[in-house]
């Protein structure tokens, strides 16, 4: 059981990752913006990398329990 929640999380995580770039990456460019709130780039600043570096640091986390749970040689 815990097994499949693990997977099922795992892949439930990077959906949410490639959504959440997608839509920081829109907003980057002022897409999904309206217009009055900001110009296309006026939106990245140090708290979006700083965010994009703990995604990042979390999707590592993720792949190295899915792999331990799956057998995999963990890295």
């Amino acid at each position: 059981m815990e097994k499949q929640i693990v997977i099922v999380s795992y892949w439930l995580g990077m959906a949410s990752t490639v959504i959440a770039l997608v839509m920081r990456t829109l907003n980057a460019f002022g897409m999904l913006l309206p217009p009055a709130t900001a110009k296309a780039g006026e939106t990245i600043w140090y708290m979006s990398f700083y965010k994009g570096a703990l995604l990042f640091l979390l999707v590592a986390v993720a792949t190295s329990g899915y792999a331990a749970v799956r057998g995999h040689k963990a890295v």
